[in-house]
Parts: structure tokens; sequence; C-alpha cells
């Protein structure tokens, strides 16, 4: 069975988390071997750690997402410094910038300054950092290059920038996550972009419960069951056609083989192939001091397989 690496999900979020022990079941059961789960307050951080404390599979991320700046309290930064020490397996996210039409409500230079306190943060101590980006890819770049390189990596998840950006972003030591949001952009838009990224930088995620990819193939999407909503046949990988589904549907992250399905007929790549480059690529990031998967790494390593 192919490996799969959910670099970028939200398993705490309200929209699925009593169901989210059935959720890691059901993907562990297809593959996925590994969840990064993103903290977007400091709300949702403790629910964050407890599930990466139940969990093995989950490697715990923390950090303000660019919409919640504005629910930050005080002594955020050190509370966010004081977490990530007291749990090595952690990196830093979900944080970032947005201009788009809900980004457009909070003050940029607010978003900016927590953006910049966090990625220095990352940046201190040695961790990776996933990056949220909507319409400021030019904002972003300027304030990678005032700040890096980061040697740790830096994740731009949900990748939608241009193929022309994507050279200046890997010499800052970027990496790029692709979930179904690239599905919904032109074809030639999304092969020249995923063309322009070297192998060695391709991450695969399914942002779930956003990001629901289209479906490939006829193939059925795995679906989250609700009180109402899609019929008993539809759920978990089974039934109808998924085309009509409405646009709130949430995401389920076994739905990465979508993703890895796509990414693959863009590429011309073989499935396993891209399945494991993209494995090795997030076991590889996410192998910092502590981490859940360093001991995974430091084995593939001494094959000669990272």
């Amino acid at each position: 069975m192919m490996r799969l690496f959910d670099s970028h999900c939200h398993l705490q979020d309200p929209r699925i988390l009593s169901v989210a022990p059935q959720l890691i079941r059901t993907s562990l059961d297809t593959g996925v071997v590994h969840f990064a789960v993103n903290g977007v307050s400091e709300k949702d951080w403790p629910l964050v750690k407890e599930m990466s404390d139940q969990y093995p599979c989950i490697i715990p991320n923390f950090g303000i997402h660019p919409w919640c700046v504005t629910e930050r309290t005080p002594n955020w930064l050190n509370t966010l410094k004081g977490l990530l020490e007291a749990t090595p397996a952690a990196a830093v996210g979900e944080i970032g910038l947005d201009k788009g039409t809900k980004g457009r409500q909070i003050d940029f230079s607010d978003q900016v300054e927590v953006f910049r306190q966090q990625l220095q943060l990352a940046k201190e101590l040695k961790k990776p950092a996933s990056i949220h980006c909507v319409r400021a890819f030019g904002d972003l770049l300027e304030l990678l290059k005032s700040i890096g390189p980061f040697p740790a990596g830096v994740i731009l998840h949900s990748y939608l920038g241009s193929a022309e950006m994507v050279p200046e972003f890997v010499k800052l030591g970027a990496y790029f996550s692709f979930s179904g949001f690239l599905m919904s952009s032109k074809e030639s838009k999304a092969k020249k972009m995923l063309k322009a990224v070297p192998t060695e930088r391709i991450l695969l995620e399914t942002d779930a419960p956003d990001a629901l990819p289209k479906s490939i193939n006829g193939q059925s999407l795995y679906l989250i069951r609700k009180e109402v909503s899609v019929p008993e046949e539809t759920l978990d990988g089974s039934g109808r056609d998924t085309s009509e589904l409405p646009a709130d549907t949430p995401n389920h992250p076994a739905n990465i083989h979508h993703i890895l399905t796509y990414v693959s007929s863009m590429l011309q790549m073989p499935k396993e192939e891209i399945a494991g480059i993209s494995f090795a690529n997030a076991v590889r990031i996410f192998s910092y001091e502590g981490s859940k998967v360093l001991p995974e790494y430091q084995e593939a390593s001494k094959l000669n397989i990272a």
C-alpha cells in the first residue's frame, strides 16, 4: 500500500471534531500515515495538543491564522513560544497573509506584524512553518526575503501562486503543498505551476474539512457522516456521483488520494512515484529535533531513501 502524508489539515475543526476518530481510522486504512494538524488561534491550540497526545499519527502545529489576529490576547506570543518549547513534536502553523474577501476585513498591517513575529519564532526554534497566502504572494515573498532564508523550511500550504515565483520561494527554503483548491484552477495554469516546482519540494494535503476536491474519473470521494445531508450509501467512499455536492460539504482527509491522482496526471508521473516523493519530502521537513517522524527520517537516511 502507498504511504501518504497529509501535510496540512484541521481535524480539530468544530465541523468534524465529533467524527475525527472515525476519519483518522478510515484514512489510516487507506495508507495515510501522518496528519499535520494546524491550530489557528489560542482557543484551539490546547485541542490540537490533546489530539497529538492521543494519536501518534498527528503532528501538531500551533499558530495564529491571519483571520484570527484580532482575537489574540496581549500575551499571545509568549504563550505560543512556551507551547512550542513544551511540545517538541510541534511545528508552527497556520500563519500567513490574506488579501482575499475575508482577509480584507482584517487590518493588513496587523496581519504582517503577527506573521513576522511567528516567522521569526519559527526560525529561532528551528521549526518549519505552514503558511497561508491569499492574493498576497508579492508581500509574502518580500517578507520571507527580509527574515529568511529558512533552513528548517516553510510550507506554502494550498499553493496557488504563479510558476514564475517558485524559484524565488525555493531559494528561501519553501516547500509547496497542494490541496483540492488546485483542481479549481485552470488546468494549463496548474500544470505549468506544478512543473515549475522541484520534485523534492512537492507536498500533498487535504486542508480538511475545507478544499473538497473534485472527483477523478468517476472515483467516489470519501464523505463525512452528517445527521442530515448526503444519503447513507454515499458515505466513506462508496455510492453515487459526487459532482453535485453542496459547496460547503466537509472534506475527508482520505481524499488526499484524489489530490495524488490529479498531481500525478498533471506531471505525467505514476501515482506511486508521486506518493513516495511527497511522503519523503513531508517526513524530511517535519524531522526537526523532537519530531514524531525524526526516527523515521533518520532510518530512511541510513538507507539512502530520504
